[in-house]
């Protein structure tokens, strides 16, 4: 039998996998690519050793009750742990990795088999139980003898435990394997299947023998800690009770921080939008500082109309050389044009550029706001970011902000129009359209987060797109106005964009790298839906109370597992338990690359 008839036999391993981390939506993440080295590094490899040489590939995996979301990314959860053994390699049977009796969870209740033959191999199949009384017999989907399939295909072992008794059953699954009469092989593989009669509360096995049962004397001993601690809780809630009724007005955060005021937030919402809760331990307490990242407050101190205008002295260009055409977004007191800007030294060349001004009404906050935010991103130079490139600011004339143009226009209108479109054309944006999207934003932001800017407003709102599918990152001016639906007040006379905002930004105002990580989750789930609404049917005040008890906005429809895993990645409480954008950039990328494989 030559070595080109023979293909890998191994064996995968799923070890440990939690049921409160199903489909990677219950479990905090991390993107650790050392994590994934170090599983590698743990798979079980083993020492060939002579034996009978086989036409065979067999490969066997144990999968439980949920499935394991494998991130393509540094990018791991807590499921559990990913690792190969291989039976037969190169026409070899590895006896030393049969020898081992791996362990089978009790929550696992299946062996998947993975085999094929490049030539013809007659088995046979058979079981044996050394323990029945804790596990009835085993069955299999397939018949317990024939040949074995030419083509790469599966079967299945199921194992269930009788209910009886609690202990351990060693299961030998035998196969023999004959290519004729005076050549036959017999593989043996052996699991010890743990099998617990009482319902298992916690995911992590826990050994038969390693908890003892408490004494009486423990019993009293906890009883007694319980009571006083109940007693204790009673009185600090009927403090915190008398408290509140003293006071005249309670503030947001107070409101947030009492459990008992926000009843409503314990069941999620019944109406169209649904949410999540992650139960991870960074939901218990709330974060308070976070002395790693640069932190900022959202200033919002007074700036006259005059210090606006002399921060762009220097990019001041002539009224006369920019041509108003199209409007192509209008709000209360904001416009955005289509406009032409002259070459100031060939007047024949013309450039194409957006044009942001205001109305004849607009008071002088609203343009002193206007120049002031439009400043953002200037003097930064990237492929994701569209900074202002110059402005009008003469005497007796509203103030116009210049940016390039891009065909497309602006992201968040853009992309409802794709949703519009998806019932004449459901192929006009692909799924892999909008993670390339999704990768120039992250890139913008890794930019910013380089050199220590802080954007506080990323949204599909204020990005920008042409028809070669290119994205920028723009800055927030006039946004308020032309998206008032995405801004709300809080009774602090400012709108924000609270659905985007992460806990801290909402609770201390403290803006930072990790609170746009947040935005960029948001701004993922918008490309996700085409450019709907997050938390839609929460009422404003209540967002910070829904974040701090855990929920989240739900998977998007066709979403797959590992994109909505990134976003949950995004959304931990903890900032510093956040991915930095370059690493959103890997993973995004890597997950590109495997959606085109597909393609």
């Amino acid at each position: 039998m030559s070595a080109e008839d023979v293909s890998v036999v191994k064996c995968r391993v799923h070890v440990g996998t939690e049921p409160g981390a199903a489909r990677g939506r219950n479990s905090h993440l991390h993107l650790n690519k050392e994590l994934q080295e170090e599983v590698e590094e743990e798979a079980f490899t083993a020492v060939l050793s002579p034996s009978p040489q086989l036409p065979l590939s067999l490969f066997l995996s144990l999968s439980t009750l949920y499935s394991v979301v494998l991130i393509p990314c540094s990018l791991c959860c807590s499921a559990g742990l990913d690792a190969e053994l291989y039976y037969v390699r190169d026409d070899v049977v590895n006896n030393y990795a049969l020898s081992f009796i791996l362990p089978v969870p009790s929550e696992t209740n299946s062996l998947h088999f993975t085999w094929h033959s490049k030539s013809k191999v007659d088995y046979k199949l058979g079981f044996h139980v050394e323990n029945p009384a804790a596990m009835d017999q085993p069955q299999s989907n397939i018949s317990t003898q024939g040949e074995v399939p030419r083509t790469r295909s599966v079967f299945r072992v199921d194992l269930f435990c009788s209910g009886k008794v609690d202990g351990e059953a060693v299961l030998t699954v035998q196969l023999n394997l004959t290519i004729h009469a005076n050549n036959f092989t017999v593989l043996n593989f052996k699991r010890r299947k743990i099998c617990i009669t009482r319902p298992i509360s916690d995911s992590k096995y826990v050994g038969l023998d390693s908890v003892n049962a408490p004494t009486t004397s423990t019993r009293v001993f906890y009883i007694s800690v319980g009571v006083c601690c109940a007693v204790i809780f009673l009185v600090a809630i009927i403090l915190a009770v008398l408290h509140l009724h003293s006071m005249k007005r309670v503030e947001v955060d107070d409101s947030v921080s009492d459990s008992g005021s926000s009843q409503g937030l314990s069941q999620p919402s019944t109406q169209t939008t649904q949410y999540l809760r992650a139960d991870t331990p960074n939901n218990a307490t709330p974060i308070t500082s976070y002395p790693s990242l640069r932190i900022e407050k959202n200033d919002l101190r007074s700036v006259t109309l005059l210090e606006a205008k002399a921060k762009v002295k220097d990019i001041a260009i002539s009224r006369e050389r920019v041509t108003l055409r199209d409007v192509l977004h209008e709000g209360t007191f904001g416009r955005i044009f289509h406009g032409v800007l002259l070459d100031e030294k060939d007047p024949s060349k013309e450039k194409q550029v957006f044009v942001k001004t205001v109305k004849d009404h607009a008071s002088e906050v609203q343009v002193t706001m206007m120049l002031t935010e439009s400043c953002k991103l200037r003097g930064l130079h990237h492929r994701n970011l569209l900074p202002i490139s110059h402005v009008c600011t003469e005497e007796g004339e509203k103030p116009m902000v210049l940016l390039p143009y891009m065909n497309w226009g602006n992201l968040k209108l853009f992309l409802r129009q794709c949703k519009l479109a998806e019932a004449n054309n459901p192929q006009a944006i692909s799924q892999q359209d909008l993670v390339h999207m999704a990768i120039q934003i992250a890139c913008g932001m890794s930019y910013l987060a380089r050199r220590e800017v802080i954007h506080k407003d990323l949204a599909a709102r204020n990005c920008v797109i042409d028809d070669s599918m290119q994205v920028k990152i723009t800055d927030n001016a006039l946004a308020r106005d032309l998206f008032p639906m995405d801004y709300h007040c809080l009774g602090d006379n400012e709108n924000r964009p609270v659905r985007w905002m992460a806990l801290e930004s909402l609770l201390n105002n403290d803006f930072s790298s990790a609170s746009d990580v947040w935005a960029f989750g948001v701004t993922l789930w918008e490309l996700m839906t085409l450019g709907q609404t997050p938390y839609v049917d929460i009422d404003p005040f209540e967002m910070a109370a829904y974040l701090k008890d855990g929920y989240r906005i739900a998977q998007p429809i066709n979403c797959p597992d590992e994109l909505f895993a990134v976003m949950a990645c995004c959304w931990a409480l903890d900032p510093e338990e956040r991915p930095k954008f370059q690493q959103l950039v890997q993973c995004l990328t890597e997950f590109h690359a495997a959606l085109g494989a597909y393609v």
